[in-house]
């Protein structure tokens, strides 16, 4: 189990690596900020000017030129596609549904926003109050209808399949309680898609919210990312993607583990 943690962590920090090279070449290769700031009939001494007040006229490096001289590389759509994940039209219609139900007809719920914050270590929290509880059910809702469904669907395809099988046969026949059956033969085989697919949807969830916080004007990441691409806040974009990919690879490296601990061959390296 210990060579399996070690060997899975070296793995994380390679990948974390790799991405943020990839993440800064693909964001420095991409547009000018100066052609958003400065006033379109500026002349080119202006626009020198705000360049080296800006620091853009420093050389990049070698690997940025390449991207930025093939933006249809794996980077660049790597990138392109990591944006466009949490702009979905089912996830952009149920929350404007659950607006009007409970919000416009019913009058329950809040429309937008995040309410009234406390802090906790100098952090504003809105979850920490009954008015923020109550402004952050439409916007959790709308991220979790999806997925739930979708695990739903999942466990319950992989209960039948696993009902089926010989070895929970064979446990009913000595006589196991049907509670130990389901609670250990079963729902441990059933767990294994499920981790893996809870995993990857939970980190989408965190890190593609986009339409839900432009829905509801959710002061959260996703609405940062938005506002530092309308200018090209480069520094804000990079630090955005390189949570996004730290998040993703901390959730790959949890499910590894959770595999290693229901299934006893993923530590033997698939010795029976």
């Amino acid at each position: 189990m210990l060579a399996l943690c070690v060997r899975r962590l070296a793995q994380s920090v390679a990948v974390l690596f790799v991405m943020s090279l990839l993440v800064f070449a693909g964001v420095y290769a991409v547009g000018n900020p100066v052609d958003i700031l400065v006033n379109p009939q500026s002349d080119q001494n202006e626009i020198a000017r705000a360049t080296a007040a800006l620091g853009l006229d420093r050389p990049l490096l070698a690997l940025g030129l390449w991207a930025g001289l093939k933006p249809r590389s794996a980077a660049g759509r790597t990138i392109m596609a990591g944006s466009i994940l949490g702009f979905s039209l089912p996830t952009f219609w149920v929350g404007l549904m659950l607006i009007l139900v409970f919000s416009v007809w019913l009058g329950w719920l809040p429309t937008s926003g995040r309410g009234p914050t406390a802090n906790l270590l100098g952090i504003p929290l809105s979850f920490l109050t009954a008015e923020g509880l109550r402004h952050l059910v439409l916007p959790a809702a709308n991220l979790a209808l999806f997925n739930l469904s979708l695990v739903i669907r999942l466990t319950r395809s992989g209960t039948r399949e696993a009902m089926r099988q010989d070895y929970v046969r064979f446990a009913r026949a000595k006589g196991l309680t049907e509670t130990r059956v389901v609670g250990v033969h079963v729902l441990r085989n059933v767990l294994v898609p499920v981790v893996t697919v809870a995993g990857v949807e939970f980190g989408s969830v965190i890190a593609f919210a986009v339409v839900t916080e432009s829905i509801f004007a959710w002061p959260g990441m996703g609405k940062l990312l938005i506002d530092s691409i309308n200018v090209l806040d480069r520094p804000v974009i990079v630090g955005y993607l390189c949570i996004v990919v730290t998040l993703f690879v901390a959730i790959n490296l949890f499910v590894d583990l959770a595999y290693s601990w229901l299934d006893p061959r993923v530590r033997s390296g698939g010795a029976r």
